[in-house]
């Protein structure tokens, strides 16, 4: 894969500035993926972080660097990391193609079955 996996809308990116501003140090970015969990099976994980794995890809936003592994990856092809502003349930969520089902509060999903 030498695409970046996900899209970063930009109001997304403009969220995740400030959030790297406020808690992150000169070297950190911002890591997205996938780990076993939640109560659909995978769970989304979004931190600042300041080690780089080999197995990164990475995207350059106008100074914000955004990176995902490559094992998360192939669950988040397609996907789509969005900011909503609303008072009620907003925050990031990621709009993802590859998810079966989500559980009702966004942070976790059931992949679709591989054919």
């Amino acid at each position: 894969m030498s695409s970046f996996p996900v899209e970063v809308t930009p109001e997304a990116a403009d969220q995740l500035r400030r959030m790297k501003e406020r808690k992150g140090g000169p070297d950190s970015f911002v890591r997205i993926g996938v780990k076993g969990g939640g109560c659909s099976g995978l769970e989304y994980v979004m931190r600042l972080d300041e080690k780089p794995l080999p197995i990164d890809l990475v995207l350059e936003l106008e100074g914000l660097r955004v990176v995902c592994d490559g094992k998360s990856a192939k669950f988040l092809v397609g996907s789509k990391l969005v900011w909503t502003g609303n008072l009620i349930g907003g925050g990031f969520s990621f709009e993802n193609p590859n998810a079966d089902r989500s559980c009702g509060c966004g942070t976790s999903f059931t992949p679709k079955p591989s054919p």
